[in-house]
């Protein structure tokens, strides 16, 4: 099959997410298990040794709710994480639903959707692993390069 397994579908955000995503709270490095608690957290990177496939980049995560799955009568899969693959934390962009509390109305770029088997024993079901690059309107650096490139770096001007 010229499909293999863990190859992730670029999909646009409107058809994955008709009626949005709300960000429920703030973005987190994506860390590695450990069973040592004293141990310094290892954050994850987009690369997989076994095949030398990956974007090599740090990845983030954050937990964000579909409504439209909450409204079709499955609230048990409405609430899920979406992995960010960025050099630098993505910043989502608009206003709080209510302050202080990091929920907001978020657009993703960049998104992809790996297919995967979720639930346990005789209840599994159809599900998918959600990836993005960024938040739409995010202008932190994640998505373009710093201001002041500097000598050494040759200019699209020239």
């Amino acid at each position: 099959m010229a499909i293999k397994r863990g190859f992730r579908f670029p999909i646009e955000f409107g058809a994955a997410f008709p009626k949005g995503l709300l960000l429920m709270g703030e973005l987190a490095p994506l860390t590695k298990y450990n069973p040592d608690r004293n141990a310094v957290p290892e954050q994850m990177i987009d690369y997989d040794p076994k095949t030398g496939e990956g974007s090599a980049q740090p990845l983030w995560t954050a937990t964000v709710t579909d409504p439209h799955e909450g409204s079709d009568g499955k609230g048990k899969r409405a609430s899920f994480d979406i992995i960010f693959v960025s050099p630098v934390q993505p910043i989502p962009v608009g206003e709080e639903i209510v302050p202080g509390t990091g929920m907001r109305m978020i657009e993703l770029e960049g998104l992809t959707a790996e297919p995967k088997v979720m639930g346990q024993g005789e209840f599994k079901y159809q599900g998918y692993t959600f990836r993005a690059t960024g938040f739409k309107g995010d202008n932190s650096g994640a998505k373009q390069p710093p201001a002041d490139p500097g000598a050494a770096r040759p200019s699209k001007a020239a």
